[in-house]
């Protein structure tokens, strides 16, 4: 297995080595868990490894050797490495001993919303915004398709937080992290939480509030985007 490296490029002193950028919901959702956990127990738990995916650094072999799904995050702790953000959200829960369900019932609570984060809330939400924001010239009806998917996502989870402080009631979970991964590029997907949904713009207040919260754009590397190669 080859040494983890951070962005700058030296051996991390760090439990866990993230591999991501900037502009990836699905490795903000894992980041911010590590920054905000980490800050309040007065240690840094990870260090960022820099995909540059807009360059086509995850199409190479040599990242296909890391991760043959050919996507980001992985995380990478004790000799291992681990994809897919639910995956890991979940086994950070188990290891950092927090934000994990407390029971049965809880775990297949936060399951459903993992599920339907994946499937729904985050998958339509980032194709949007990847579209809208980094595309050249997208088909407006694909837009439009996608935007009525994530406006009926985005309705579903203002639902559920009335009368809510997080997903799964009072207390914050993987839940909240996995659905967070895309709410705070909310210029980019074009649209105003406090207006059209307001119980989504209250819990995203209440996630900014966390101790050691940051936006992707100063928590990871990769921003502003790199040149192109060539």
């Amino acid at each position: 297995m080859t040494e983890p490296k951070t962005a700058a490029g030296a051996t991390p002193d760090a439990d866990y080595v993230l591999y991501g950028f900037a502009q990836s919901g699905n490795t903000y959702k894992v980041a911010l868990l590590l920054e905000t956990v980490g800050v309040q127990r007065g240690r840094k738990l990870w260090a960022p490894r820099f995909v540059d995916y807009f360059n086509g650094e995850t199409h190479t072999p040599e990242y296909r050797a890391i991760n043959e799904m050919g996507e980001a995050p992985v995380l990478e702790f004790d000799g291992r490495r681990l994809s897919q953000s639910g995956a890991i959200l979940d086994v950070l829960a188990q290891r950092l001993g927090i934000h994990g369900p407390a029971d049965d019932a809880e775990r297949t609570e936060v399951l459903r919303w993992l599920l339907f984060d994946n499937h729904k809330f985050s998958s339509y939400t980032a194709t949007y915004r990847f579209l809208r924001t980094f595309a050249k010239a997208p088909d407006p009806a694909v837009l439009q398709f996608l935007r009525q998917r994530c406006e009926g996502a985005w309705s579903v989870l203002d639902a559920h937080l009335s009368g809510r402080a997080y997903v799964l009631g009072e207390r914050l979970t993987i839940a909240d992290f996995s659905l967070a991964g895309y709410v705070f590029f909310d210029d980019e997907i074009g649209v105003h939480w406090r207006k059209e949904y307001p119980h989504i713009h209250a819990w995203t207040e209440r996630l900014r509030a966390l101790p050691g919260w940051q936006h992707p754009y100063a928590l990871l590397p990769g921003h502003p985007l790199p040149k192109r190669a060539g």
